[in-house]
C-alpha cells in the first residue's frame, strides 16, 4: 500500500508543479494567485501545502527545475554536449512552460523579494564539468578555463534570450544560438573539434524531440 500512495503524491506534487509553472509563465510570479494555480491542477489548498510550504517555495521549485527540461534529452559526449545544451534549450524555451517559467521567474526574482543565484550556478556546475572532461580529452585550446567559459556560455545564453524574447518572442532563439557557437568555437576548441562539432538549426529539433540516444549519434 505504501508505493501506490507514494506514486499518487509524487503525481499530485508534479500536478501542482506542472499548474504553477503554466501560471507563472502565463502571469507571472505577481499574477500568479494561489487560487489560479490550484484551479489549474485541480486540487485542494491542503495538498498544496502539503508539498510546498508557500508561493515563494512553489516559485524556487520551477526556477530550479530548468535542467529537467533539457538534460534527459542529452545523449552526446565532451563539447558537442555542451552545445547541445544550448541548442535543446533555445527550442525547449519556446515550447515548455515549466522552463519558460524558470527563466522568468530568474529574471523576475528581485520584484518578489528573492536573489537566488541556484539557477545560474546550477547551469555553470553542469558545463564546468563538460568543460573540464573536454579539456582532459584535449578538446580545448590551451588557455581556456573551464569554470570561466562554463560562466561566460550561461551569461550569453542569458542576455540572448531576452533579447530574442523582446525582438521574436524567441523564434529566432535557436538561430542565434548556433550563431553563438559559430563565433565562439574557433576560439576555445581545436581545430579537430570545431570539424566534427555539429552546429545548425536541424540539431536543434531533432535532439530536443528525440531520445537522448539519437541526440549523442554523433558523438
Amino acid at each position: 500500500m505504501a508505493r501506490p500512495r507514494q506514486e499518487r503524491a509524487e503525481q499530485t506534487r508534479d500536478a501542482i508543479l506542472n499548474a504553477a509553472a503554466e501560471m507563472f509563465d502565463e502571469y507571472g510570479y505577481a499574477g500568479a494567485s494561489i487560487n489560479r494555480i490550484l484551479e489549474r491542477a485541480g486540487v485542494t489548498a491542503g495538498a498544496l501545502y502539503f508539498h510546498f510550504k508557500s508561493k515563494e517555495a512553489l516559485a524556487r521549485a520551477v526556477m530550479n527545475a530548468q535542467s529537467e527540461s533539457i538534460v534527459p534529452f542529452l545523449g552526446s559526449k565532451g563539447l558537442q554536449r555542451l552545445v547541445d545544451i544550448t541548442l535543446i534549450w533555445s527550442f525547449q524555451l519556446q515550447r515548455d512552460p515549466m522552463l519558460r517559467a524558470g527563466v522568468r521567474l530568474t529574471g523576475e526574482q528581485a520584484t518578489f523579494g528573492l536573489q537566488d543565484a541556484t539557477p545560474y550556478q546550477e547551469w555553470a556546475d553542469i558545463m564546468t564539468g563538460i568543460l573540464t572532461e573536454s579539456a582532459e580529452n584535449n578538446e580545448l585550446q590551451a588557455g581556456v578555463e573551464p569554470r570561466e567559459l562554463a560562466e561566460f556560455v550561461v551569461e550569453a545564453c542569458t542576455g540572448m534570450q531576452m533579447y530574442a524574447s523582446v525582438v521574436s518572442g524567441r523564434q529566432d532563439l535557436p538561430d542565434r544560438a548556433v550563431r553563438m557557437w559559430r563565433l565562439l568555437l574557433p576560439g576555445v576548441a581545436v581545430p579537430a573539434v570545431v570539424a566534427r562539432t555539429e552546429v545548425n538549426p536541424l540539431r536543434v529539433r531533432l535532439a530536443a524531440t528525440a531520445p537522448a540516444q539519437a541526440a549523442g549519434a554523433t558523438n
